[in-house]
């Protein structure tokens, strides 16, 4: 079992945007997260979004094995940005 929390120094750029059950979600998918984390469940990072810090927040699982981060419209409007648009995530630390 590892122990946490644990330093991460992953990026990656996505749109906001996932297809959950026909809906789409203001969320950003993480390329290959369910090997990057080891996981198929959800998990929790320290993180930014386009340099704005995320602290303590969840990655939920898609439904196709991966993992997804949620943007509320308060933080998309802090972005400037909408749904469509790119963003890059920094994972800076796995807490659980």
């Amino acid at each position: 079992m590892t122990d946490f929390p644990q330093n991460l120094d992953h990026t990656f750029t996505a749109p906001i945007g996932v297809d959950v059950k026909g809906e789409i979600w203001s969320c950003v998918e993480m390329p290959g997260s369910a090997g990057f984390f080891g996981t198929r469940k959800s998990v929790r990072v320290d993180a930014t979004v386009d340099e704005i810090p995320m602290p303590d927040v969840g990655l939920m699982v898609t439904g196709r094995g991966g993992h997804m981060l949620s943007l509320s419209a308060a933080m998309r409007k802090r972005l400037g940005k909408s749904l469509g648009d790119d963003v890059v995530v920094h994972l800076l630390r796995r807490l659980r």
